[in-house]
């Protein structure tokens, strides 16, 4: 059954506009990503070097024992590091991924995906949430399955420097918008 899924998902023509993931057997579709995710995308991916880092969008992430196959909004691995071909990248040798909550994906972005990529064995998952105005950095990933969490959680709001140590970096969120009009929600 797990075969015939993935298979059919890789198999899957997504029609123009949408992308399509896989998350424990579950086949997610979504439109194309509005302005202000586009640009919060952006400014993250503008503070990273390219000579230092593969910033990778529409990439797809292989997490062993998982049944998922997500396509998060950015993927960050060391330049050099990982396969230079194909459509998956392990999840062993992510260094951060980012997701940006969009008006329908609070649940599946702090839930679901918070899970499948401390299952994963990511070090770092940012969520970036225009609802709420703020980040959510999560690190120290333990357990497998869907009872795998991160153990450490540091919200910070926009307009404030995230601190990512491991990276070397402190992430600037000046430029990050936020949605109008969208009622907020009670997470992180």
């Amino acid at each position: 059954m797990t075969t015939d899924v993935v298979e059919f998902f890789e198999n899957l023509e997504v029609p123009e506009g949408y992308k399509a993931e896989l998350l424990r057997g579950e086949i997610v579709m979504m439109a194309a990503p509005d302005l202000v995710h586009t640009d919060i995308v952006e400014a993250v991916l503008d503070q990273f070097s390219r000579r230092d880092w593969r910033r990778l969008q529409m990439v797809a992430v292989a997490i062993l024992q998982e049944t998922s196959e997500p396509l998060p909004d950015l993927v960050l691995v060391e330049r050099g590091v990982g396969p230079r071909e194909g459509q998956l990248m392990p999840s062993k040798v992510i260094s951060m991924l980012v997701e940006v909550v969009s008006k329908t994906s609070v649940e599946r972005d702090y839930d679901i995906k918070r899970s499948i990529y401390a299952a994963g064995g990511v070090p770092i998952y940012l969520i970036i949430d225009p609802i709420m105005g703020h980040c959510v950095m999560l690190t120290e990933p333990t357990g497998t399955g869907e009872g795998a969490d991160y153990q450490l959680q540091r919200v910070t709001k926009f307009g404030a420097p995230v601190p990512l140590k491991p990276l070397g970096i402190e992430l600037d969120t000046i430029e990050f918008g936020t949605y109008k009009g969208v009622k907020p929600h009670s997470r992180p």
